[in-house]
Formats: C-alpha cells, sequence, structure tokens
C-alpha cells in the first residue's frame, strides 16, 4: 500500500534472527571465560595450586575400571618432581594384557600426589589428601578400515579376507593428552560453575586441589592402533599442557554437546570430525571457524531459497544448458554414492545428499517433466529461443565429449590395472567420480558457450549464484578443518575458478536494462511504475 507500512522480506527477517543468534552464541561463549565473582573471601574457595605445591605424576593401565590393589595395575609413567607450568611429552611402551588382547578394555588412571606418596601403595596413592586423580578408558571399541586388493590380482586370500564381515574390535589410544588448571581463581562456595564444580576436590583447610583434566576431544580415531592376538605392547604418547580457565570450560562444554549427538544416531565418525574442529585449531582460530560456519549456514539457506523460487518461476529454458543441469544432477548423485562408499562424515554426506535432490527436481524443470501420480509426462513444445539454445547446447558438448569419453576411459583402465579397491563397485564409483572431480568443470563449458553465442548472462539465477560463491570460499576453508577425501577436497578449489570464469562473462556482458530477468521483470519497467 502506497505511503503505508511494509512489512520486512523474509530475507531481511532470516539476516536479523541470524545476527542476533551470533550475538547470543558469542556472549554466551564469552562469559565462560569471565570467573564468578567472589567479593567476600570467606565465602570463597581458595585455589592451592597459587602456593605452587610440588607434585609427582603417576600413570597406571589397568583392565579394572575400579582396581583394588596394586597388582591389578601397571605403571606405565612416572615424573618425580612434575612440572604443571610447563608442556611436557613422553612416549612409553604399553605392554597389552591377554584379556586386552581378546577384545578387552584397559583404562587409564592417572594421578597428581604429593612427592613423599609411595607409587608401589596402592592406598597411599588413593587416600592421600592432596591426590588428584582422573580416568579414561585407553582403548575404544572400532570397526577396521576395509582392506583392499588389485582386482585383476589372483590373491584369493587376500580377496576372501576381504569378503569376512568386519565386527568392532579394541584399539588403543596411541596418544594421550591431559591438562592441569593453572590459573589462580578465588571461587564463590556456593555458585561454582557446573561444568568445573564436578572436578574439585578440598582440602581440610578448605583449598580445592589442582584440576587434573584428560582432554577426550584429543582421542581421535586416527591414533587408534588395532590390537589382535599377536599384539604384544603398544607405543603411547603421553602430552601434557597447562589450561587456562575458560578454555577448560569451554572443552568441558563441547564434551558434553557430543554425548547427545551420539544419543541421535551421530556415528563414532561424525563425532570424531567434530572433535577434530576443537582440537586441531588454536582458540581464536575456532572462533573463526564459529563465525564462517555460521556464515555458511546463513549462505546455504539464502542460496536454496533464491535457486527454488528462481526455478519454481521459470517458464522456458531460454539461454539455459539443459545438458549442464542433466550433469550437475548425475554427478551430484555420483558424488553422494562416493562418498557413502567412503564412509565419509554425514557433515559431508547430508548437504550432498540434499543436494542431489534439488539437482533432480532441476532436471524435471528443465526438461518439461509433469507427474500424475507416479506417472511421468514429457513436454515436447519448445519455444524458437529454447531450440536456439539447444541448438548451441548440442554443439558445445559434441566438441566436449571428443576430449572428456577417451580421458575418462584411459583414466578407467590405468585404476583397474595399478590401483588397489575395496570391490568392483568401489572401483566403478571411484572412477565415474575422478571424472567429475577432475573433468565436472568441463561440463560447464556448454553453459559459457551459450553465454558467449548470446551475448548475455542475464538468464542465470544471479541471486542464488552469488549466494553459492560465496559458500564456496568458505567451503575452501572447511577442506582443511573437515576431514573428507581428497579428490572432494580438490574439488572445493576447482568451484573457485568457475565462479571467476562466470564473474568476467558478467563484466564482458553488462546486463540489457530492457532484458526481462529470471522474475519477469525489467529494470524500466521497474522505473516507469515509481
Amino acid at each position: 500500500m502506497a505511503g503505508g507500512y511494509q512489512l520486512p522480506s523474509l530475507t531481511t527477517v532470516i539476516v536479523g534472527v541470524f545476527v542476533a543468534y551470533v550475538l547470543h552464541s558469542l556472549w554466551t561463549l564469552g562469559q565462560l571465560f569471565i570467573p564468578p565473582e567472589c567479593p567476600d573471601q570467606s565465602q570463597c574457595l581458595q585455589p592451592l595450586i597459587a602456593q605452587n605445591p610440588r607434585y609427582q605424576l603417576l600413570a597406571y593401565a589397568s583392565v579394572k575400571k575400579k582396581p583394588e590393589r596394586i597388582s591389578d595395575l601397571n605403571m606405565i609413567l612416572h615424573e618425580r618432581p612434575f612440572d604443571y607450568h610447563s608442556e611436557f611429552e613422553s612416549s612409553v611402551s604399553v605392554v597389552v594384557p591377554k584379556r586386552v588382547r581378546n577384545n578387552g578394555t584397559m583404562y587409564l588412571h592417572l594421578f597428581l600426589t604429593a612427592l613423599k606418596v609411595n607409587p608401589q601403595d596402592w592406598a597411599s596413592v588413593v587416600n592421600d589428601d592432596f591426590s588428584v586423580y582422573a580416568f579414561a578408558p585407553m582403548t575404544q571399541y572400532h570397526v577396521p578400515d576395509a582392506s583392499t586388493f588389485n582386482l585383476l590380482g589372483k590373491d584369493e586370500t587376500v580377496k576372501s579376507k576381504h569378503s569376512d564381515k568386519w565386527l568392532p574390535v579394541s584399539h588403543v589410544h596411541s596418544q594421550i593428552v591431559f591438562n592441569v588448571l593453572i590459573d589462580a581463581i578465588s571461587l564463590p562456595r556456593y555458585s561454582v560453575p557446573a561444568d568445573i564444580g564436578h572436578s574439585l576436590k578440598l582440602t581440610s583447610t578448605g583449598h580445592y586441589l589442582p584440576v587434573l583434566y584428560v582432554d577426550m576431544l584429543s582421542m581421535r580415531l586416527r591414533n587408534l592402533v588395532k590390537v589382535d592376538t599377536t599384539t604384544r605392547e603398544v607405543n603411547v604418547t603421553f602430552k601434557y599442557a597447562p589450561i587456562s580457565f575458560g578454555k577448560f570450560r569451554l572443552w568441558r562444554q563441547f564434551e558434553a554437546a557430543l554425548k547427545p549427538m551420539s544419543n541421535m544416531g551421530f556415528t563414532a565418525k561424525d563425532l570424531d570430525e567434530v572433535k577434530g574442529i576443537f582440537s586441531d585449531t588454536n582458540l581464536y582460530f575456532l572462533c573463526v571457524t564459529f563465525i564462517v560456519a555460521t556464515l555458511h549456514m546463513l549462505f546455504d539457506f539464502l542460496a536454496f531459497k533464491n535457486d527454488i523460487s528462481f526455478w519454481q518461476g521459470r517458464k522456458t529454458m531460454a539461454g539455459i544448458s539443459t545438458s549442464s543441469v542433466a550433469w550437475r544432477a548425475v554427478s551430484q548423485i555420483i558424488i553422494f554414492l562416493y562418498l557413502m562408499d567412503e564412509n565419509t562424515s554425514y557433515l559431508v554426506l547430508i548437504p550432498a545428499g540434499i543436494g542431489g535432490i534439488i539437482e533432480v527436481w532441476k532436471v524435471t524443470k528443465a526438461f518439461h517433466v509433469s507427474f500424475e501420480g507416479w506417472h511421468p509426462r514429457f513436454s515436447a513444445s519448445r519455444t524458437s529461443a529454447e531450440s536456439e539454445t539447444e541448438k548451441l547446447d548440442y554443439e558445445g558438448i559434441k566438441y566436449l565429449s571428443y576430449i572428456l569419453y577417451p580421458l575418462l576411459i584411459a583414466g578407467a583402465v590405468y585404476s583397474l590395472i595399478y590401483t588397489p579397491h575395496k570391490s568392483w563397485y568401489s572401483w566403478v564409483i571411484n572412477c565415474l567420480v575422478n571424472g567429475v572431480y577432475a573433468f565436472g568443470f568441463l561440463f560447464m563449458l556448454p553453459q559459457l558457450f551459450i553465454n558467449y553465442k548470446l551475448k548475455s548472462v542475464a538468464h542465470l539465477p544471479w541471486r542464488a549464484f552469488m549466494y553459492k560463491a560465496f559458500n564456496t570460499f568458505i567451503d575452501d576453508l572447511f577442506a582443511f578443518i573437515i576431514t573428507m577425501p581428497t579428490a572432494h577436497r580438490v574439488a572445493c578449489f576447482r568451484d573457485d575458478i568457475v565462479f571467476v570464469i562466470y564473474l568476467v562473462q558478467r563484466w564482458m556482458y553488462p546486463v540489457d536494462k530492457s532484458r526481462v530477468n529470471e522474475y519477469g521483470e525489467s529494470w524500466e519497467d521497474d522505473k516507469k511504475t515509481k
């Protein structure tokens, strides 16, 4: 209504909610680094670490979760005295008990005790007033990675072994990271933060002992060592670093967040990818990753919204390469099947699956396919502009096939002869996906060829394209953070090249303001209505 109040657009509302969410999340995370105030010192818990007590470090391995005597344990590390203010690393050889070799479990019992405590006296270690204790599993049940073999080979032993059904077996964590909270902070006795309160142990004088913490986020699948009946010893590296108050609380919050994800059905591999985001980056880069991830979600949604709007309102395929649309659908399905075959994390697999569904829907729009119940109907009618576009599209794809097909066949034969695979299905999927990743950008050439012949890019969904372009650069960052197949990582950078080519065409072919855009509007018509 002229002169009346107009409701904000959906995009404005989404951006506003996004900004509010980011600010609230940053404020919540910032609160973790601010210690609670303790105005009345008589009602405060004072840190014993402020007095620089001297400690020794004891690490025991045991098949028992709650050992009762020293004979139940095997001492694997002893540092006396232990400097908890400095970083420390030690590699030790851990004897693997028979029970663990038979698919059992082994636990780590970690202590900081006074120097006077005898490490061989279990009662003294446990009952000393100044002892600090931390517990963590040293083993994890995990399905071993599938073996690969040459499909044309004659080694039937390897093939029969591969065909067996793999079950989870015990693996030992070859790297264990632990920390001590070294910030001497007074805590209010009756309002201690819950994430740190469970770790406090008080002395008779009212001081709280140093907080010993085993970093579960650093226990990654890549550091697992498989245990079988022949394994007698495993090398385990212990890494220590002091930790600040804020980082300790942040890590505990992340650990708590992983438990609901496990209950929701996320696999160990999915949780491991999330761990990697936290444990493999420093704190500042982690904050940048959080902001970038939220931007990625925003641009994904906006690109999805504008892409759907473009294709829903599209009545003609003039200027659009139908072969490129069909290729994107086929390639997205191939990529999804490849990621499934590689057991890729759901963090990568789910977006790929959703993208495949959208691309298939676009094919039905591009080829004028309608459905009556479950029966598809194909429309053969084409406008003169669509016929001209199809002619240019066929011309572009014809020359492309002269290069593409021989390269794909040569690559498949080479892979079959020289590269091991898990199965024949895996070989087929790998050959197809290598063609997608290596030559996928070539299938954009027909669209570029059509743009060149028409001397225009106005027929393309530029709003959705720009959102996708922003996400392309964001994907470059995630390619280094989230574990994924190398070919998929390289493809993230390949998309940058395609984006730059389109931008060059956008600059070379300025928009004709009298031309109707994808929403049925023109700049001149809009100007006349004002």
